[in-house]
């Protein structure tokens, strides 16, 4: 009776494990011999023993799967902070700017060959009977813009300094010429190109590289921390000015507004006072406003822009049938190649609505992606300016920076309805050979300024040539050094904006007066406190500097002679210093002051840690 009662017990611990699924048969075959012979307290035992080994077993693959989700997930997590060090690590660089702008330019000229070539294909093939016409006069340019990107790379910065002014002159003259009928071509109502060997050139287009060299050299050739407005303003407004007529009467609107663009962002860079920037800017606004609605296309655009005008087959033709290439791209596009607006249903596909083709062709993520790029570029740019010591360079790339910025998003803001259409082009994406030239010729002088950052003048100059410095065949930079005019305008100007107020004794009111200098140093040649200044500024790249050490005795502003007279400072008139700061460019000029030396731009040794101070002194501060 017992037995039966176990038997039972037995069989309903194997039905439990049975419908709780965990165990089956197999739990009981791999019960040993010595235990089925055993009693049946044994064999349950054996049983259960079995079931949890089994269990046991099925756990362990679960508990690395786990481990290895865990792992996943923190890996996951970290997967931004990894992308951040990463990109910290390429930026920290020396030649990361350098090879930035070497990408972006490839980047952007490959892209723009490939939408080029799928945009004209069709007007082409309709008007010329060949799909290749255009893309080939575009990789005709490119190819020249490469030539010249690598000129650009190469040239020393004093010879670009030295020919900004020739330069800019040559393309003003150009500017004149194309306005005479049988020298310039008429196209379309404007009388813009010239016709070289076949092949159409912009000196509009031109004269946006000449005006960055120029007016650069011009500004960083007065860069005076107390300069005044009216050595901003002249020559550089006249001169912009003179250009802006020329290119008018072409007529050519778009390029107008590049040009107040880039005289724009010089005066800001140059540290122009808010007050006047806004009053140019606003008159800069309302003058082109005016002469957008002086022309009758032109007033048509800005009307049907702001819903005066309702007409689909007319002036708001082209805006309309670029919203709908848009609309038709979607989030993905239709695929490369596969437009429907280029098949003459969107006018100038391949030049000013270009972007449209990309909406519609790669959708709303190709967009982003040039949107990116030029983001990226523009970051690059004022990076570069940022990390300049030159004057020059730094004017020059963030000018050159803001201009290409500007092109870019203000033809990406007129395709996508934010803006009245203006005909800029969309810088090394449109079709547009001597825009294509340009362009390149802007990102070689980026790359050769990359190339002059502190950081990179120290790698390439005490390193071994890279690979790619030796196929180029690039000579090394040669680091930034203030010229002896500079050093001398610079200590000139902080002796005149010095205070009148020492620690020591400090200056005769009445002499002060009399001389017209309140920042005359004191007796024991320690720096004043700075006077205040009327309509002068501060430029805004303008490092603090350590003050200088105490010149010698007898080295103040107005010098007394033996006889109780005094004799003026030299005179602060010096002429343009085409030299750039850069060492090797000849002799320096020797006419800024009456008894200049070589030794005068360098800091003076106070007189107490002067060995040779029992030495007579004769003339100017720094003669002995």
């Amino acid at each position: 009776m017992s037995s039966d009662k176990t038997a039972v017990g037995a069989a309903a611990d194997q039905n439990t494990f049975d419908d709780e699924g965990t165990f089956d048969d197999d739990v009981f075959d791999d019960v040993t011999d010595e235990d089925r012979d055993g009693t049946d307290e044994s064999r349950s035992g054996a049983v259960r023993r079995k079931a949890a080994e089994r269990a046991a077993a099925l756990s362990k693959p679960a508990a690395d799967v786990s481990a290895a989700a865990s792992t996943a997930a923190s890996v996951t997590a970290s997967l931004p902070a990894l992308i951040v060090e990463a990109v910290r690590n390429l930026l920290a660089r020396p030649l990361a700017s350098y090879q930035l702008v070497l990408t972006m330019a490839f980047l952007l000229t490959t892209f723009g060959l490939v939408m080029v070539l799928s945009a004209s294909s069709v007007e082409g093939y309709s008007e010329d009977g060949s799909a290749y016409g255009l893309f080939t006069t575009q990789v005709i340019f490119a190819g020249l813009g490469l030539v010249v990107f690598y000129l650009m790379l190469r040239v020393p910065i004093r010879l670009l300094r030295r020919f900004a002014a020739p330069s800019m002159a040559i393309t003003i003259l150009l500017l004149g010429l194309v306005l005479i009928p049988g020298i310039g071509v008429l196209s379309q109502g404007a009388r813009r190109w010239f016709i070289i060997a076949g092949v159409s050139v912009q000196p509009s287009e031109l004269v946006k590289v000449a005006l960055c060299l120029w007016g650069a050299h011009l500004l960083a050739s007065r860069r005076r921390d107390n300069a005044s407005i009216k050595e901003l303003l002249i020559p550089l407004v006249p001169v912009a000015m003179l250009v802006c007529v020329l290119i008018i009467l072409e007529p050519n609107l778009s390029t107008t507004i590049t040009i107040a663009i880039i005289v724009g962002a010089m005066l800001w860079f140059a540290g122009l006072p808010i007050k006047v920037f806004s009053a140019f800017a606003v008159s800069g606004v309302v003058l082109a406003v005016i002469l957008a609605l002086a022309e009758g296309y032109r007033s048509q655009r800005v009307m049907s822009f702001l819903g005066g005008i309702d007409d689909p087959q007319g002036a708001g033709y082209q805006a309309r049938q670029a919203t709908y290439a848009l609309a038709n791209g979607g989030v993905f596009g239709v695929g490369l190649g596969q437009s429907s607006a280029k098949w003459n249903y969107l006018p100038n596909a391949h030049n000013d609505f270009i972007f449209a083709i990309i909406g519609e062709e790669l959708g709303l993520l190709g967009g982003l992606l040039v949107v990116f790029l030029f983001v990226l570029l523009g970051y690059i740019g004022f990076r570069i300016a940022h990390r300049s010591t030159d004057p020059f360079l730094r004017l020059m790339t963030a000018t050159i920076t803001v201009l290409i910025l500007a092109q870019a998003f203000i033809n990406i803001g007129y395709v996508i309805g934010l803006l009245p259409v203006t005909g800029i082009q969309l810088p090394l994406i449109s079709a547009g050979g001597t825009s294509t030239l340009t362009v390149l010729a802007m990102l070689g002088l980026l790359a050769n300024a990359a190339r002059h950052e502190p950081e990179a003048v120290a790698a390439l100059t005490t390193g071994t040539p890279g690979r790619l410095a030796r196929v180029l065949r690039l000579q090394p930079p040669v680091a930034y050094r203030q010229s002896r005019a500079e050093t001398l305008r610079d200590r000139l100007d902080q002796r005149r904006s010095s205070g009148g107020r020492g620690t020591g004794r400090s200056a005769a009111p009445g002499r002060a007066a009399a001389t017209g200098r309140t920042g005359a140093s004191n007796r024991r040649g320690r720096p004043a406190e700075p006077a205040p200044s009327r309509g002068r500024f501060t430029m805004p790249w303008k490092r603090t500097k350590a003050p200088e050490p105490a010149p010698a005795r007898g080295a103040s502003a107005r010098r007394t002679a033996a006889g109780g007279r005094t004799r003026p400072a030299p005179s602060t008139r010096v002429g343009v210093d085409y030299r750039g700061g850069y060492p090797g460019a000849g002799t320096a000029r020797r006419s800024a002051s009456p008894g200049w030396r070589a030794g005068a731009h360098q800091p003076r040794t106070p007189r107490s840690a002067d060995p040779g101070r029992d030495r007579p002194t004769y003339g100017r501060a720094g003669r002995r």
